[in-house]
C-alpha cells in the first residue's frame, strides 16, 4: 500500500502522472498521517457496510476506508485523478472509482446500484468552494444514509455546531440541524495538506435524524422562511422576511406578533421551533 502522505511519494506519483493542482477545483492533498485513519474508523462503516466518498484525490482516505468497509464508491469530478487513482489504489478490489460530479449524479440510484443491503455512510474530505451545496444536497435528497463525516473549513463548522438560536448560527445551521445532529470530531491545521490552504478544518459529523426535530406541514416555505430570515442579517426580521419573501411589512409583523415576538426581533436569536410556528402563521 502507498504511503499517500509521504510528500516525496506524492510529488513523485503525481510528478510521473504528469498532474498539476487545481486551484478551481480546490484540490489540496492530506499528508498528515494521523487524520484518514481517525475519518475512516469514526465514520461508523464496518465490514458488512459501504461508504460513499466524494472528492478521492490521490486515495488517502479511500485506502483507509477500504480497509474498513465492505464496499467503497469514490465519485471524482477530475478525469486527471482516475489513472493515479488507478495506480494508488490498484490493490483494493472492493472499490469502485465513478468519474462525475457529485451535484449532477442520481445518489440514490447510485446507493441502491453499489450498496444493496447493505448500511451507507458518507465520508469525505470536501473542496471548501462545495461544502454548503454537496451537504445540502446529501441531506434534502433523503438518501439512505446513517451519517455523513467530512472535513470542512473550520469556520463553517463552527457555523454549523452553533445551536439554532445564537448569535452564530444563520440559515444553513437551521437546515443542518433540522435533518442531522451534527458533532465536532476533531481539528485539523493547515499544514496538514499539500498545498497547504490559507485557513485551518475541522472533521465533522452528521448522524441524520429519523425525523426533524420539529413538525412543519410546508417544508418549502420553512426552508424560504429561514433563508429570507437570514438573508440580510443587519435587519429585523420583518424587513429580512419582507423582503426576502416579497410579502407585505405589516404581514410579517403581525405573524410575529402572533408567535409572542416583538418587531424588532432579529433571525439570530430565534430557535428551529420559532421558525416553525412562524411558517404555520404565514401558511394559514
Amino acid at each position: 500500500m502507498f504511503n499517500l502522505t509521504d510528500a516525496e511519494t506524492v510529488k513523485s506519483i503525481l510528478t510521473a502522472s504528469g498532474f498539476r493542482f487545481s486551484k478551481s477545483l480546490g484540490q489540496n492533498f492530506i499528508i498528515n498521517p494521523s487524520i484518514c485513519p481517525e475519518m475512516a474508523e469514526r465514520c461508523g462503516a464496518d465490514n458488512e457496510s459501504g461508504v460513499l466518498e466524494i472528492g478521492p484525490g490521490m486515495g488517502v482516505l479511500t485506502q483507509e476506508l477500504c480497509l474498513r468497509a465492505k464496499k467503497v464508491a469514490a465519485v471524482e469530478l477530475d478525469k486527471r485523478l482516475l489513472p493515479v487513482l488507478d495506480y494508488t489504489l490498484a490493490e483494493f478490489e472492493n472499490l469502485t472509482v465513478i468519474n462525475g460530479d457529485v451535484m449532477k449524479l442520481d445518489l440514490g440510484e447510485l446507493i441502491e446500484t453499489q450498496f444493496a443491503g447493505m448500511d451507507v455512510y458518507v465520508c469525505a474530505n470536501l473542496p471548501y468552494y462545495i461544502t454548503s451545496p454537496v451537504i445540502m444536497k446529501l441531506l434534502e435528497s433523503r438518501l439512505r444514509i446513517k451519517s455523513i463525516t467530512v472535513m470542512v473549513q473550520k469556520e463553517w463548522a463552527q457555523r454549523i455546531l452553533s445551536p439554532v438560536g445564537s448569535r452564530e448560527a444563520g440559515a444553513v445551521t437551521v437546515a443542518v440541524n433540522y435533518y442531522a445532529v451534527p458533532e465536532k470530531l476533531f481539528g485539523v491545521s493547515k499544514s496538514s495538506f499539500m498545498p497547504a490552504p490559507k485557513v485551518d478544518s475541522t472533521v465533522i459529523k452528521l448522524t441524520l435524524r429519523d425525523k426533524p426535530p420539529v413538525e412543519v406541514k410546508d417544508e418549502k416555505l420553512f426552508f424560504a422562511v429561514v433563508k429570507a430570515a437570514f438573508g440580510q442579517r443587519r435587519k429585523t426580521a420583518v424587513n429580512s422576511l419582507s423582503a426576502g419573501l416579497n410579502l407585505p411589512r405589516q404581514r410579517i409583523a403581525d405573524a410575529l406578533s402572533a408567535c409572542g415576538f416583538s418587531a424588532d426581533v432579529r433571525a439570530e436569536t430565534m430557535t428551529m421551533e420559532d421558525f416553525a410556528a412562524l411558517t404555520g402563521v404565514l401558511s394559514g
